[in-house]
């Protein structure tokens, strides 16, 4: 399986309640590589394209509220079948419904305070790593233990 990088956002209520290090610290043990992160504020126009196709349901407006609320880190993560990696190691949207041992599972509260986003396929994570970094952004790196990562 090829490498494939995909976007993780962790949401307000994660950096809130200080799990940023906790949910970088799995994906890195996973052996997923870090290329991207930074620590920003959504803004109102930032939420509206990421969220474009939630408008005009009835949870857009508490939602826009919600992502605009605090700071937020948004990340790009590499490694092989990255996409599927991340959204199994996320569990279920609903946190009442996710798996022990998923991030969710072991760190969401609700639905609507997940703590986290990650793409669901490679299309969305090209957009959304484009709506939240510019190309020079990304780090290309070998880490020292890629070798034991890959066959």
């Amino acid at each position: 399986m090829a490498a494939e990088r995909t976007f993780v956002l962790l949401k307000p209520d994660a950096v809130q309640r200080a799990l940023t290090g906790e949910i970088v610290g799995r994906f890195e043990r996973r052996g997923l590589k870090v290329v991207a992160m930074k620590m920003l504020r959504v803004t109102r126009s930032l939420g509206e394209t990421y969220y474009a196709e939630h408008k005009g349901k009835p949870f857009f407006e508490p939602l826009m509220s919600y992502i605009t609320s605090g700071p937020v880190v948004a990340m790009v993560l590499e490694g092989d079948g990255a996409v599927a990696s991340v959204r199994r190691m996320m569990g279920k949207t609903n946190s009442a419904e996710a798996e022990p041992g998923t991030i969710r599972g072991d760190l969401a509260l609700t639905i609507g305070r997940n703590v986290i986003h990650g793409s669901d396929s490679a299309e969305s994570a090209k957009r959304e790593i484009s709506l939240f970094f510019k190309a020079d952004e990304i780090q290309a790196y070998a880490r020292i233990d890629e070798a034991w990562l890959r066959e």
